[in-house]
């Protein structure tokens, strides 16, 4: 624990949905929805305009379209929310060389290893010039927590939603926390907070008062004497500027069952070029492939196989997780499925002969590898997603709602909705103060392509050198 509140905690204001309406002028100010638009899909982040009517993440959509039926609708765009993250994460850097991320908008900072705080004041003064310098160079707010531990930070970061600042001096944390529920404690989910409520205790002090004793007989050695250590108020967690990577995955769950078998193959191929694509995003490479397989019945079955060597080559990928995929009885449909790598090691260029061998051994090749290895190099780049998708011979344009989308004549937009062959696209950027005109086309229009995500700032306005003029 710190005599100063050094310790820094950024949550972004509800990050993906107001990443949108800064980039949509047409949304600002509305309830804004962000996530999986199929029947079981979830919401990602809602807007605190839609969480007035009670809409909050993680619950179903279905759900989020009764209570909030008039709301906006949109799938998560990764790659944007991803590019204004770097750009926080830069100004997070030049605090202190101590930031753990713990999400794309989310991250602890050790003010004290930057020599930019050591005492209250200086503190506070880090916070509000990094909240000030966050908006000019993404348009967007957010909130910050500052304390002598991580967890007190955190707390009070969440106080300080939407778009503030709560500095905690250190001391005061036993009384800060011992009205408030067990469940804002680290580690106590829905499960603890029952078990401890059934044994009486709802709140911090009621755990304080309880005693370390008491609380490993209910819980366990390890959790509960973290827990008695947390409910004075008490954390050490130091903050880790490296939070080294156990894998990387991607899945799918889909609207309806899937009993063909040869989509199901598809869907595993299109799984494995995504996969590869963070991978590589990473900077990794792994040996070991795996594919995770939910059932009609909810039933999860993972299978994996570990390769010769390190590997970030699609191709490879995609065989393996096709050879583990055959091993699997998907009778009676299949609603999830997933691809991951794992034992993970760092990107180099011996990996491409690693791989060239994997790949020599699952074709049947003889060849030398390394003429494979230089076929491997020069054909590294993983497909983008498409936008088009065969169905009975003919092909169909989709155009999820959300997305960026550039017409020849009007320029950039989004799409607001699409169906019946026709999709509906709004023109309108995000440096505009008001929102842009709205046009119908078919789905087939040839001028019509996907775009990409614009900037939320005006790029051409300096800001003193650390961001640039934001829109609000």
């Amino acid at each position: 624990m710190r005599a100063a509140p050094t310790i820094l905690h950024l949550d972004m204001d509800a990050f993906f949905a107001a990443a949108e309406q800064a980039a949509k002028p047409s949304l600002r100010g509305k309830p804004v929805i962000v996530g999986g638009l199929g029947p079981r899909g979830v919401v990602a982040t809602a807007s605190y305009e839609a969480r007035r009517f009670g809409v909050h993440s993680a619950m179903p959509m279905g759900q989020a379209r009764r209570l909030a039926p008039n709301a906006a609708f949109l799938v998560p765009r990764f790659s944007f929310y991803r590019s204004i993250s770097e750009q926080v994460m830069e100004l997070l850097g030049r605090l202190s060389p101590l930031v753990e991320p713990l999400s794309l908008d989310e991250a602890f900072v050790d003010l004290e290893a930057g020599e930019v705080a050591d005492d209250s004041l200086s503190a506070r003064a880090a916070g509000e010039r990094l909240r000030v310098d966050i908006l000019a160079a993404t348009g967007l707010t957010g909130s910050v927590g500052l304390a002598g531990s991580k967890m007190i930070a955190k707390i009070a970061s969440e106080e300080a939603k939407p778009d503030g600042l709560v500095l905690i001096e250190p001391g005061t944390e036993r009384e800060l926390l011992g009205p408030r529920s067990v469940r804002i404690l680290p580690g106590v989910g829905p499960a603890t907070g029952e078990h401890l409520r059934r044994a009486g205790m709802t709140t911090v002090a009621d755990l304080a008062e309880a005693g370390e004793d008491e609380l490993v007989r209910l819980l366990g050695r390890s959790h509960g004497a973290s827990l008695y250590r947390m409910a004075q108020g008490y954390d050490d967690r130091p903050v880790v500027a490296e939070r080294d990577a156990k894998s990387v995955s991607v899945e799918d769950t889909f609207d309806v069952d899937l009993h063909d078998r040869v989509r199901i193959r598809t869907e595993v191929d299109r799984l494995a070029e995504r996969c590869v694509g963070r991978l590589r995003a990473s900077g990794h490479s792994g040996r070991t492939i795996v594919l995770k397989v939910r059932r009609y019945d909810f039933s999860t079955l993972t299978r994996s196989e570990t390769l010769r060597g390190p590997t970030d080559d699609v191709v490879v990928v995609r065989e393996a997780a096709g050879r583990l995929l055959e091993a699997v009885d998907t009778t009676g449909g299949v609603r999830l499925l997933g691809v991951g790598v794992s034992g993970l090691a760092d990107y180099t260029q011996e990996d491409l002969f690693a791989q060239a061998e994997a790949r020599a051994e699952a074709e049947g090749q003889a060849g030398d590898a390394g003429e494979v290895a230089v076929a491997a190099a020069e054909n590294s780049v993983v497909p983008e997603p498409a936008v088009e998708a065969e169905a009975e011979g003919a092909v169909e344009r989709h155009w999820a709602p959300g997305n960026d989308v550039r017409h020849a004549v009007y320029g950039a937009g989004w799409v607001q909705g699409s169906g019946v062959g026709r999709v509906t696209v709004r023109f309108e950027e995000p440096t505009w103060s008001e929102p842009g005109r709205v046009r119908t086309f078919a789905v087939d229009d040839p001028e019509l392509v996907p775009g990409e995500a614009l900037p939320l700032v005006d790029r051409g306005v300096d800001a003193g050198g650390v961001g640039v003029a934001g829109t609000g």
